[in-house]
């Protein structure tokens, strides 16, 4: 089962093919590289984009403006605004798919009827922070970048957020495990584990071995009375029923949803993000 994120009006996916997807961010329209687009499509080189993101024999690449951008520009879902710019490895600081997400968690979150404390893990640039803060929950938020953390303020702001959240720049294993010995518990857990990363401090995170003794670790955080804990994969490409049967495995009697992330497109097919699956305390 797919779940597509239909509720964006400033966002959309244009046309896809040959390793591209052409979308439009506001009013400014990018042209990058996507590995699940291995079908041919209309030539979206001869389309018309401001940006575009060319791979280049070593694995990196770069941006090339067909006219100036803005540093950064705003856009919105609902009541939630954020900011974008090209980034390095072709990224804007936003992923729209998540919006699933946003949307399973926040209505878990208001149904509760009750305060709840969630820690985001792997945070980026705060879509499910400032996602759960809007929704009225508090929230812890992780990272090992410096500027992704400073980038989630910032996004927090535009929502209209300036309290609730707690921002903590640190490898994410070394914060749950100080978090355990310092007595802290919480009400949700979000993760969006990279397949590879280190910490500030050349921390090694290499996410076949490390996702499920991390997860059991996490669930030591689990307050007596949790709601959820979800997981979100991008980029690993682990399929739906392996993030089922670590949250089943890591967290026993409960209900367990698994899905497919992402995004409608123009043509009228779905452009598949990665998958997600959510634990939910019943």
């Amino acid at each position: 089962m797919i779940r597509l994120a239909e509720g964006w009006k400033d966002y959309s996916v244009i046309a896809t093919g040959d390793g591209y997807k052409l979308e439009r961010w506001g009013e400014i329209v990018l042209l990058r590289p996507d590995p699940q687009v291995i079908w041919s499509g209309r030539d979206l080189f001869s389309m018309k984009y401001d940006a575009v993101y060319r791979r280049n024999e070593k694995g990196g690449g770069a941006w090339e403006y067909r006219r100036p951008l803005p540093e950064s520009w705003n856009v919105s879902y609902r009541d939630l605004t954020f900011s974008v710019k090209p980034m390095g490895f072709k990224h804007t600081g936003l992923f729209p798919e998540q919006a699933v997400n946003w949307e399973r968690m926040t209505s878990l979150v208001r149904a509760a009827n009750r305060p709840v404390k969630a820690l985001n893990l792997f945070g980026y640039t705060g879509g499910a922070t400032v996602a759960l803060a809007k929704a009225g929950a508090s929230v812890t938020h992780v990272d090992a970048a410096k500027g992704m953390v400073e980038r989630a303020g910032v996004n927090a702001r535009l929502s209209g957020i300036t309290t609730g959240i707690r921002y903590i720049v640190d490898d994410c294993k070394k914060f749950v495990g100080r978090e355990i010995r310092r007595g802290n518990r919480y009400d949700a857990i979000v993760m969006d584990p990279p397949s590879y990363g280190r910490g500030p401090n050349g921390e090694m995170w290499k996410l076949e071995t490390e996702l499920y003794p991390f997860l059991q670790l996490c669930t030591r955080l689990l307050s007596d009375d949790p709601l959820f804990v979800l997981i979100n994969s991008y980029t690993t490409g682990l399929q739906p029923t392996v993030l089922a049967n670590l949250l089943t495995l890591a967290l026993g009697g409960g209900r367990v949803e698994a899905y497919e992330v992402g995004l409608p497109t123009e043509e009228g097919i779905a452009l598949p993000c990665g998958a997600g699956g959510i634990y939910i305390h019943d």
